[in-house]
């Protein structure tokens, strides 16, 4: 007993110096993180975590970066939950205007977190640990695939009372049932995994690391089989994809002298040629001198006229050729291709446009944007869209009406709907202010939702139902 109660001492002794010594490390801002090389843990350490349900809760956990995956524990009694299953997907940043200090967020197409360091030094710790371990997958070659993470997805934070947003189908399966993307664009490995939404390519594990060293700008990378994919999205890889797409950026490989690289070559080979390829763009068909500057004044132009058609190829054949995706077409107001598509009614072209960086908000002579054109032409599928991607609903034009006075002018029963539960949704947001979520209400989500999905798979479901004289909705043929 005297020798139990001798050990039981000594521990209590050492327990409270411990306890001492993290106080003490509290205090002076000195890391009270670990790194861990040999267990395989990169780096872990306590951290604040915000819930995502109001109101807005910190908990402080056990964070631990291990595998390319953030797992963390909310007690040593706890199972750990893995946060992000790979950080590949996932950008890091930190954030400035927020009510606490030393806060840091993680982002992923599926969810998003807030962190809280305990300290400045603990937060750029975790940043630059996170940020490193994110370029070093990326440099680092798998042999491993990606596959679909067997539990459903979690949103902001994880927390498990969130319910799972319904299945979609497989994006893998519609995006290689086109033959020509069954191999990476680039290298020609086979069976790829990733895909470049504004480019509607897909590539290669590697391949899609040196993509998303290009900018946003030029190639947005994401995953076929961990990312969300919307309908529309994944309608460009069906209509572009790879054979159409190096038809056009590969047209003078062969007069170059340049041989394609193959899914063995070394990895400076397969970066100097998609440099070349979608940056210098070295291998696009050319014109003499006097042709190419004419080719180039009529690029815009061009561009205008196939997205009022929802010619993808042509337009993405201007894109390539230098086609400014905002320029304003002198001849038709001041119009850009995004009004042109809202104009012409192509969902897909607008989807495009939006993807390699048109001006959701640009507005015509007359104030009139694509919403605005959107809503006269009783398009209920752009709306939708436009709505998702940021369009400003209050701009007025120059007879001082807005998109629901022209939809509420226009009788258009659906559009009014979106518009006003968008306004809806944007005030509820507002009135919350800083204490206010990313995301959207469920309720807004959900209608849009089911919007959106009708105009990508049953358009024929969304003819114009217009409001009758006694206040009733009726249907409406779209061809009278």
């Amino acid at each position: 007993l005297s020798l139990l109660s001798v050990d039981c001492a000594a521990k209590r002794k050492e327990l409270e110096n411990k306890h001492l010594l993290v106080q003490q490390r509290d205090a002076s801002g000195e890391s009270t993180i670990s790194l861990c090389p040999v267990s395989g843990d990169i780096i872990q350490g306590h951290l604040f975590k915000r819930s995502r349900r109001k109101p807005k809760t910190w908990k402080r956990c056990w964070f631990i970066l291990r595998d390319n995956q953030l797992i963390y524990r909310k007690s040593h009694k706890d199972l750990a939950t893995i946060l992000f299953e790979d950080l590949r997907l996932c950008a890091v940043k930190p954030l400035e205007h927020i009510e606490r200090r030393f806060c840091f967020e993680l982002l992923s197409i599926q969810k998003c977190c807030v962190l809280q360091a305990d300290s400045e030094h603990l937060k750029q710790a975790w940043l630059s640990t996170l940020q490193g371990s994110i370029d070093l997958a990326y440099r680092e070659k798998t042999d491993t695939p990606l596959t679909q993470s067997k539990e459903p997805p979690q949103l902001c934070g994880g927390d498990a009372s969130v319910d799972p947003p319904p299945q979609r189908p497989a994006a893998l399966d519609v995006a290689l049932r086109l033959p020509g993307n069954q191999r990476c664009c680039d290298c020609g490995e086979e069976e790829p995994r990733w895909a470049s939404i504004n480019l509607g390519v897909t590539v290669c594990i590697e391949c899609s690391g040196i993509h998303r060293s290009l900018g946003v700008h030029l190639s947005k990378v994401r995953s076929l089989t961990l990312d969300s994919w919307e309908s529309e999205q994944l309608k460009l890889l069906s209509v572009l994809g790879n054979d159409v797409m190096n038809r056009i950026y590969e047209a003078r490989c062969s007069q170059e002298g340049r041989v394609k690289p193959q899914a063995e070559s070394p990895r400076a080979e397969k970066e100097a040629w998609i440099k070349d390829k979608y940056v210098e763009r070295r291998f696009l068909q050319r014109s003499s001198s006097d042709e190419e500057k004419h080719q180039k004044g009529e690029a815009g132009l061009r561009l205008y006229q196939a997205s009022m058609a929802g010619d993808l190829v042509v337009m993405a054949t201007a894109l390539a050729e230098g086609a400014g995706v905002n320029s304003s077409i002198v001849k038709e107001e001041g119009r850009t291709a995004l009004i042109g598509a809202a104009v012409g009614g192509s969902l897909l072209a607008c989807e495009f446009l939006l993807q390699n960086g048109a001006n959701v908000n640009h507005r015509d002579w007359r104030g009139r944007g694509a919403l605005h054109a959107a809503a006269t032409a009783g398009h209920t599928g752009q709306v939708c869209l436009l709505l998702k991607r940021g369009a400003n609903q209050y701009a007025a034009d120059e007879r001082g009406q807005d998109p629901l006075a022209i939809a509420m002018e226009t009788a258009n029963a659906d559009i009014v709907t979106l518009l006003r539960m968008a306004r809806m949704n944007e005030e509820m947001r507002d009135s919350e202010g800083v204490f206010s979520t990313a995301g959207d209400d469920e309720t807004f989500q959900d209608i849009f939702r089911d919007f959106s999905n009708m105009a990508s798979h049953d358009p024929e479901r969304l003819s114009r139902r217009q409001f009758g004289r006694g206040g009733e909705e009726e249907e409406v043929d779209e061809e009278k």
